[in-house]
């Protein structure tokens, strides 16, 4: 089966491909067949970010679409930066941007606790909308570690791994993570689906 991932985001499609590659689904991005969209990501949380995304991209083809928003949720700053991960320190910011802001805000700091959030948000061509959400537990380091992943990864320590994500590979990471987990939970719900169409 072809799905369109609705994102631009290579880390993400590369990733949701590794997961969804055993269960034959082929992950296409949005660029890949001519659709090049930002929706506004205006939800309150990642479900509705999720949403928001798929239901933009499904406007504009008949195939199937999966959209997920993910973020970091750390304790002592009451879940942030959460649904503002990706545009935490500026629009235009890069992912070292976006680590070294958090690192600032976290100097000091005793409680280091986090969590990775991924919801994700599948529409078949009828419309019929499925989601699910999935995380991963761990801390934030003092400094930035390893040279692998995307986004926070080189500053969440991953309780599972014993290690942050950027020190994993993606096996070890896709094995744990906040996306697989999600993408897991949703694969369930859709084989549901599947057995009751």
């Amino acid at each position: 089966m072809k799905v369109i991932a609705a994102t631009k985001n290579k880390g993400k499609i590369k990733e949701m491909q590794e997961i969804l590659s055993p269960l034959d689904i082929e992950v296409v991005s949005q660029q890949e067949i001519g659709i090049d969209i930002d929706a506004e990501e205006t939800g309150d949380t990642f479900e509705r970010n999720a949403l928001i995304k798929a239901r933009a991209v499904a406007m504009l083809c008949d195939l199937p679409i999966l959209a997920d928003d993910s973020g970091i949720c750390v304790d002592a700053l009451g879940g942030a930066p959460g649904v503002r991960s990706a545009r935490y320190a500026g629009d235009n910011a890069t992912d070292k941007d976006r680590v070294n802001k958090l690192l600032q805000e976290m100097n000091g700091v005793e409680n280091r606790d986090a969590k990775f959030v991924t919801a994700v948000a599948f529409i078949w061509p009828d419309g019929t909308e499925v989601t699910a959400e999935g995380e991963v537990k761990g801390y934030i380091t003092d400094t930035p570690r390893g040279k692998n992943g995307f986004g926070y990864d080189p500053v969440f320590f991953s309780n599972e791994l014993g290690k942050t994500f950027a020190e994993s590979s993606d096996e070890e990471k896709n094995g744990v993570s906040h996306r697989g987990r999600a993408l897991e939970n949703l694969c369930k719900k859709l084989k549901n689906e599947e057995e009751q169409r």
